[in-house]
């Protein structure tokens, strides 16, 4: 049987699950919380995470990794960074061993620094593997509107089966070969949007964003090209697509959570409130320590940090970087 395991019942797993249905023969959506996977497998309809969207005949909800795995063709991992290392430790001993597997996680492991690709690899070993990554919104994306996204791995073979696999009317994946930027793209875009959250929340207008989007995209790409990535990946769907849809929409949860900020709210309070993960809250601690390691300046992320860590007043933070010394673009 054609079979496909999206790992993670949150909004971006759940329309993955939605909008690839129509490939597979039969899609299992493991969820970690069995009451909401009980539930889900009831009423077909993620109540928690994307109650506007239906679930397909054909994808099975269950919370066991074991029924979840066994006998996928593509394992699709879209649980949160912080737990990726214990969920794929979880389901090795139990996934088909002509597996390939595919991230679409957008962080960092927080202790070690790693990208959740490297994650992987570091438990499963010499899988295939790729990585998924774009500017897309779970719930547009399950609405069946029209998107385009990246598959990138270093084994061009196995991103063009991704490719032919997952590819339908309304998801249009394109293969790259550059899986660092990729996922350093995904991973730091949240930091940014949480930037222009807090603009937006303190009032600023579109020249403050459009300012901010392109100094933050050239600071994500300084560091994913001193971690080996390239610099023409950050220019396209995963680097720039990725952070103009995070930084503008009103879906995005890491600019949400900036907007909030940006008001007066304190974080822990902001985060109290939400049901779903903001990638980037972690990725921002994870951002500065690897910029440190390789010795990139993020001036941006570090007064996010700030921000989020330190108690710094958003409006000091806008200050300071305002007021750096003069540069070379």
């Amino acid at each position: 049987m054609n079979r496909l395991a999206v790992i993670g019942g949150g909004s971006w797993g759940t329309a993955l699950a939605i909008v690839l249905a129509p490939r597979f023969e039969q899609v299992s959506l493991w969820v970690y919380e069995t009451d909401l996977a009980a539930r889900m497998a009831a009423s077909r309809v993620n109540d928690v995470y994307l109650p506007s969207a239906t679930l397909p005949g054909n994808v099975r909800v269950t919370d066991s990794i074991r029924e979840a795995v066994e006998g996928a063709r593509f394992v699709l991992g879209v649980m949160p960074s912080h737990h990726a290392r214990r969920v794929y430790t979880e389901l090795r001993v139990h996934a088909d061993p002509e597996a390939g597997f595919v991230s679409a996680t957008k962080g960092l492991e927080q202790t070690s620094l790693l990208r959740v690709s490297e994650v992987l690899r570091e438990v499963l070993g010499d899988v295939p593997a790729g990585v998924l990554s774009g500017p897309t919104f779970a719930e547009e994306v399950a609405r069946g509107e029209p998107a385009a996204i990246v598959i990138a791995s270093h084994d061009a073979a196995f991103a063009r089966s991704v490719q032919h696999a997952f590819a339908g009317p309304t998801f249009r994946l394109y293969t790259n070969s550059d899986p660092i930027g990729v996922e350093l793209g995904a991973a730091l875009k949240n930091v940014i949007a949480i930037a222009a959250g807090v603009c937006a929340g303190l009032g600023l207008g579109n020249n403050t964003t459009a300012a901010l989007i392109t100094r933050g995209l050239a600071e994500i790409t300084r560091l994913a090209v001193a971690a080996g990535g390239q610099a023409k990946t950050l220019a396209g769907l995963a680097g720039l697509g990725d952070l103009v849809l995070t930084c503008n929409g009103e879906l995005s949860r890491n600019r949400r959570v900036g907007f909030e900020l940006g008001r007066g709210r304190r974080l822990s309070e902001i985060l109290a409130g939400m049901q779903m993960v903001a990638e980037g809250v972690k990725t921002t601690e994870a951002a500065v320590a690897l910029a440190a390691r390789h010795g990139v300046e993020m001036p941006i992320t570090r007064q996010m940090f700030a921000i989020l860590h330190e108690n710094r007043p958003p409006r000091e933070a806008v200050r300071e970087l305002m007021e750096r010394s003069l540069k070379e673009e």
